[in-house]
């Protein structure tokens, strides 16, 4: 019988992947509302700008939080989450260029709604590639165990923005 320790462990893994599929979905929805965006509907913008603090949130908690776990636990990867540090700092570039053509196109739509669909296109190839390293890497060392010192908050409990 699995102790409960090792059920809360195995449980990161999934609420990691669960936690990727939620950002799937949120840009997905994005980039679906992108093509039906009317002049005067300023929502799928504020919808843009909440999910980029939403993903900010999330790999902020992951660099914090879990990878500094995973690093006192498992030091044999730090070239990984090396590699995933330096995707979250790419994606941070984008998110940043995402928040300044919302912002613009808060004021004037048209071409910056199309440049925001071009980035996330960008953006979503990468956090694809991005998370589906992470889960094959990470979640293999969640589900060999490590403690949770609170990183969990910060990595999973972001909000459902884009509803």
């Amino acid at each position: 019988m699995a102790s409960h320790n090792r059920d809360r462990v195995v449980a990161f893994s999934l609420q990691l992947a669960q936690a990727h599929q939620e950002l799937r979905r949120q840009i997905n929805e994005l980039q679906a509302g992108l093509g039906q965006h009317r002049p005067d509907d300023d929502v799928l913008v504020t919808h843009c700008l909440a999910f980029c603090a939403a993903l900010t949130s999330h790999h902020q908690g992951e660099d914090a939080g879990m990878f500094a776990e995973l690093l006192r636990e498992r030091p044999d990867l730090a070239g990984t989450v090396a590699n995933l540090v330096e995707d979250h700092e790419m994606i941070a570039s984008i998110l940043s260029r995402v928040t300044e053509l919302a912002d613009h196109a808060s004021r004037s739509h048209g071409p910056a709604l199309e440049a925001i669909g071009r980035e996330l296109d960008g953006l979503a190839s990468i956090m694809e590639s991005h998370f589906n390293y992470e889960e094959r890497t990470i979640s293999e060392a969640l589900d060999g165990g490590m403690p949770d010192t609170g990183w969990s908050d910060m990595v999973f409990r972001f909000r459902d923005v884009v509803r």
